[in-house]
């Protein structure tokens, strides 16, 4: 006769079947991902303590060389902590130290995007565009050849001659500024536009130096924003980073663009100043009332999507430099790693 088999080993089998399944699923998930939608891999993340990674180490740099307050270190490591966030990797590990550094511990091999991220100041600046020109540092005479421009006599005047009305006005451009605009090379590793002064018309170039600008004052800078996002334009099939302005921030550039809008150029022209360097001149070609322009240039996805990451997120309250970037072996090692794999697969036998 048959022996009926127990009730115990049945119910045994059905779990074990529905373990078998279960496992075949997301097995099938894990497939789909790795070879159709290209997002997922067959070995899994590893964090800091398993496979090592990168170290980088940033000093503020104040423009007194006094100690940074430990609110103002709290606020950078904040900040660079979410920016790594938002650019997807996993168990970073961000800390300070010696009053004055911040260190950054990333799993794996830290790519170039990555340590842009974390090193960028993102220093957003709105100036006026109050005049334009080539990157030349000399001009041409008659005869064809290329003459460079004299090195700017101390005796030009320096001071307005007329007092500025706004950030446009052509009064800003003294004889000494314009001597000093034709001989700057935007190529000189010396330029310092980042920490050039606020309440002063600036001179600098674009990120590839192609155009050369006399920029009015700072008018607007990364503290008045509340959101930045990015997407593809309709109009244009361009990337963008579109910004969007606290009340106070709103009701300045406002103003900017009713006075902008209608000027001749270059006078109707702003520019978005990033780390010293203008990112972005668009022209005026509307009143923007609701605080909310965009930013257009050169960007990819990738590159649009880390600026606003790192406006987003709000500007360093202090500059950085990195002082040291290695490489940093794991805290618990491959022997570990190993036998815990083995335990676990003694437990699932069992």
């Amino acid at each position: 006769p048959f022996v009926a088999t127990p009730t115990p080993v049945r119910h045994a089998w059905r779990a074990l079947t529905w373990l078998l399944v279960i496992t075949a699923v997301l097995f099938g998930i894990n497939a789909l991902g790795v070879y159709v939608f290209k997002g997922s891999s067959w070995a899994p993340e590893l964090a800091l303590d398993l496979q090592g990674g990168t170290q980088i180490i940033l000093e503020a740099n104040t423009p007194d060389g006094a100690e940074p307050s430990a609110e103002q270190m709290a606020q950078a490591a904040t900040i660079i902590r979410q920016r790594i966030d938002a650019s997807g990797v996993s168990e970073a590990d961000v800390t300070t130290q010696a009053g004055n550094q911040i260190v950054v511990q990333i799993p794996g091999v830290a790519d170039e995007e990555t340590r842009n991220r974390i090193e960028a100041s993102a220093q957003l600046q709105l100036r006026a565009v109050l005049f334009t020109g080539a990157p030349a540092t000399s001009f041409v005479g008659e005869d064809g050849t290329a003459t460079p421009y004299p090195t700017p006599d101390p005796t030009l005047n320096a001071t307005p001659t007329t007092s500025p009305t706004n950030g446009s006005d052509p009064a800003w451009i003294t004889d000494a500024l314009y001597a000093q605009f034709l001989v700057y090379d935007c190529a000189d590793a010396a330029n310092d536009p980042a920490n050039a002064p606020q309440d002063q018309p600036l001179i600098t170039c674009d990120a590839s130096n192609t155009i050369k600008y006399i920029l009015g004052p700072v008018e607007l800078d990364g503290s008045s924003i509340d959101d930045a996002t990015f997407g593809m334009q309709q109009n244009n099939g361009q990337w963008a980073v579109n910004l969007t302005f606290d009340g106070d921030g709103t009701e300045t550039f406002g103003q900017i663009s009713q006075r902008l809008y209608g000027a001749t150029a270059p006078l109707n022209q702003f520019a978005f100043v990033l780390d010293g360097y203008v990112l972005s001149a668009p022209s005026m070609n509307g009143v923007i009332l609701d605080g909310k322009p965009s930013i257009t240039g050169s960007f990819t996805q990738e590159s649009a999507k880390t600026l606003a990451d790192q406006l987003k997120y709000g500007a360093l309250p202090l500059s950085f430099s990195v002082v040291s970037s290695a490489a940093i072996s794991a805290t618990l090692g491959s022997q570990q790693l190993m036998i815990g794999l083995i335990a676990g697969l003694i437990g699932l036998a069992i």
